[in-house]
């Protein structure tokens, strides 16, 4: 019996001490994208159907506009400069299309930080934490938001915005250093395999 315990005693210290590091490197990771990359965050009026379709359309326009205009953007302070000197513009885009679709929403677009939870793209997972973002608010704002990461651009690429765009790995390796990509690549696997960790050691109260 006392050999059972021990195993178990050793096994727990074992599983808490992978937790820990496991847990470090997730927060050193997100620190190093968050300096890295600008993303963007699309709120809806509410969650009725209608503002959820309408938060989509506005999605579209906004990225359909900043796709030509922030082509050739060297890093992320260039991007949330370019993004910054557009606001108005953005909010305009947004205006538009609830002119063409019936609505008088107001409008906010504004550069701050958020905070986003795990994200995967393709073969990349972002893992969870305050990133700077593209914000844009319509109406209330009480509705369900989308998201995705605007510089290095894997938001706009046609209608297609659930996964990575074609390009993304160049744009994302030209940004990041070596052991970042390979990290940010081996993100999703590893997020899966600690879901089971953070379970058991939920159990124990840690």
């Amino acid at each position: 019996m006392k050999r059972v315990y021990r195993v178990g005693m050793f096994c727990l210290m074992g599983a808490i001490l992978l937790g820990g590091a496991y847990r470090y490197r997730r927060h050193r990771l997100q620190g190093e994208l968050a300096q890295q990359v600008l993303r963007f965050h699309v709120i809806a009026n509410s969650d009725s159907l209608e503002d959820q379709d309408l938060k989509l359309k506005i999605r579209d326009e906004i990225g359909a506009y900043l796709g030509e205009e922030l082509k050739g953007v060297s890093d992320r302070k260039e991007c949330e400069r370019a993004v910054n000197g557009r606001l108005a513009q953005i909010e305009g885009c947004a205006r538009e299309v609830m002119a063409r679709e019936g609505y008088d929403y107001s409008v906010d677009a504004f550069v701050a930080d958020a905070s986003f939870p795990d994200k995967t793209y393709g073969e990349y997972t972002f893992p969870g934490g305050e990133y700077r973002a593209l914000k844009v608010v319509i109406g209330d704002g009480k509705g369900k938001n989308w998201w995705c990461v605007m510089y290095p651009n894997l938001c706009f690429s046609g209608s297609v915005y659930e996964a990575a765009k074609e390009g993304a790995k160049e744009e994302l390796k030209a940004v990041l250093t070596e052991e970042e990509y390979a990290e940010l690549r081996a993100e999703g696997e590893l997020t899966v395999r600690f879901k089971y960790l953070d379970g058991l050691l939920s159990l124990f109260g840690l």
